[in-house]
């Protein structure tokens, strides 16, 4: 966090963005803001200047940087943020004009990412992606080297690593990647475990802060941090959630996105996304409130597509319909419920639907099982699940619902 002391303020910020018309500026901002505010600074004002194309030296034009260094001035702005990704070149010729430390849309998601990260493979993906973004940029740097010490931007490696060149980031690039990679291997183990064990697992995905984390403590109390941040959740978290019907799924909640989230972030996180892409159902949570609710569906979606989960079922979850005025109607079309996280509403609902999404990895039924195969009684309790069970004289009579290699061996033995 910027905030050090109780008597030192928190950082003000301008954040900056030119229209070009090749994508929603103002929602994009309005985005940024929320960013900022994540990162622990107070977005005091933006500017915005539509151009053809952004200048190649200064990235806005000289009247409008020289609007924003008189308002840095009045406003006493501590940071420019600027809603795109900018070069080495064009922070140091701002930073010469406007006296004021300069940070890209990249610099400030991976600020946040460094603030977020608790688990080691988080923070091993978070140094990676900013070493590979810091590397083309340690020479000039300007005010961002001559004011190291801390700040929003500056967080995780970034202030140690740039005092050091380049051939030793390059070997501390590798060592990650090597981490990482073993890391994938572990996990990667444990999802082919859980496939031989049978487990079903279904992934949470969404923009981030549509309510993914609330929706996992509402289901199976997992005491995931649950903010009103973006990305306040950023390492996965699984836990068990069984079903009405008596299955038991793993459910997993994974790192929110945003719109324009740069390449190289997705990259660095695909290992933990693909959690998502080997699931065997993902729910796609949105903010049913958000007037972007229809754009934040389609960031997910086309995510989706680019991890290869064009066959899984996807339930759309459309969360805080408590927000929404009563008269509201929206049509749930297909694979889509409404439900309210904060007030547990719509629940059954989602747990249906996820029930009929559920592939066929296990049948329900009842069995008289002789004393002879009480063996097989044992194995139904360990994998699947008992809804009744009695001794009679020629049997143990049970209700069950078992996983298919189970079910093979006990299917002689059923009565109805």
């Amino acid at each position: 966090m910027e905030l050090k002391s109780n008597e030192e303020k928190i950082t003000n910020a301008l954040l900056v963005s030119v229209d070009t018309g090749g994508f929603d500026a103002e929602a994009s901002l309005d985005e940024l803001f929320e960013l900022v505010k994540s990162a622990g600074a107070n977005p005091v004002l933006s500017v915005c200047q539509k151009l053809a194309k952004p200048e190649t030296a200064t990235y806005v034009g000289s009247g409008k940087l020289q609007e924003i260094t008189d308002i840095c001035k009045s406003q006493e702005i501590d940071l420019l943020v600027f809603d795109c990704e900018l070069t080495p070149s064009q922070i140091n010729n701002i930073e010469s004009v406007t006296d004021v430390r300069v940070i890209d849309r990249t610099m400030l998601i991976l600020d946040i990412f460094a603030l977020r990260a608790k688990s080691k493979e988080g923070k091993i993906q978070v140094e990676l992606a900013q070493l590979k973004y810091l590397l083309p940029r340690l020479t000039g740097k300007g005010i961002a080297m001559s004011r190291l010490g801390g700040g929003i931007g500056t967080r995780g490696p970034g202030e140690t690593k740039l005092e050091t060149d380049k051939r030793h980031i390059r070997r501390r690039m590798e060592t990650l990647k090597a981490q990482l990679e073993n890391l994938e291997k572990h996990r990667s183990q444990l999802r082919l475990r859980r496939e031989k064990d049978g487990i079903i697992t279904v992934a949470i995905v969404g923009y981030t802060n549509a309510g993914k984390s609330t929706l996992m403590n509402l289901l199976t109390d997992a005491g995931v941090l649950a903010q009103d941040k973006l990305f306040a959740t950023l390492d996965p978290t699984s836990r068990a959630l069984k079903l009405p019907d008596g299955n038991t799924v793993m459910l997993i909640d994974t790192v929110g996105l945003i719109r324009r989230l740069p390449h190289h972030l997705v990259e660095a996180f695909k290992s933990t996304l693909e959690e998502a892409a080997q699931s065997d159902v993902i729910l796609n949570v949105c903010d049913a409130s958000s007037d972007e609710a229809q754009v934040h569906m389609n960031v997910t979606r086309d995510l989706l597509y680019e991890l290869g989960c064009g066959d899984t079922p996807v339930i759309t979850v459309l969360n805080k319909c408590d927000l929404l005025p009563p008269e509201t109607d929206i049509p749930c079309i297909g694979n889509t419920v409404k439900i309210s996280a904060k007030y547990n509403r719509g629940i059954d609902g989602l747990l249906k639907a996820i029930e009929e999404n559920l592939p066929v990895k296990m049948k329900r039924g009842k069995f008289l099982l002789p004393f002879a195969k009480a063996g097989l009684a044992a194995e139904i309790r360990k994998n699947g699940t008992v809804f009744s069970e009695e001794y009679e004289n020629d049997g143990i009579k049970i209700d069950a619902l078992a996983d298919l290699r189970t079910y093979e061996k006990i299917k002689g033995f059923k009565i109805e």
